[in-house]
């Protein structure tokens, strides 16, 4: 018999308690990322409570910006009985220095459209080989 903290939750329950839609539980089992404890007479999908805490932990890892195949692997890790500390924060690590080019290239980006506005000119004829003058100068100099 199951007792309280051991007993399996429905697909649907999981929903409820989560926020997470039947389809993306699903999608997650299907990538690994999730385990049914099995299924009911009726076919039903069933997991241990510890599911919360994963989709938990998943939801927050994706709002830190890591790709669930990211978060497939930091879970194995915990699969395996380990703590995946050290990976999640070689990941994050990892996040940092891309958003750091990123933040780079847009400043780069917004510097060279501040040049281009601060030069804008209203050209009030149109002209034969030019879609917007503006942009196409230096373009084929």
């Amino acid at each position: 018999m199951l007792t309280q903290d051991k007993k399996a939750l429905l697909i649907g329950q999981v929903t409820a308690l989560s926020g997470i839609p039947i389809r993306t539980i699903r999608y997650y089992e299907s990538l690994g990322l999730l385990q049914s404890a099995g299924r009911t007479e009726g076919g039903f999908r069933q997991f241990s409570v510890e599911v919360l805490t994963r989709l938990s932990f998943i939801k927050r890892a994706q709002s830190l910006g890591l790709s669930l195949e990211e978060i497939g692997e930091i879970l194995n890790v915990h699969d395996h009985g380990e703590l995946p500390c050290g990976e999640v924060k070689e990941k994050l690590v990892e996040k940092v220095a891309q958003i750091d080019h990123q933040v780079k290239q847009l400043l780069t980006l917004r510097a060279e459209l501040n040049g281009l506005l601060s030069g804008w000119e209203d050209f009030p004829n149109q002209h034969e080989d030019t879609i917007c003058p503006n942009i196409q100068k230096g373009i084929g100099d």
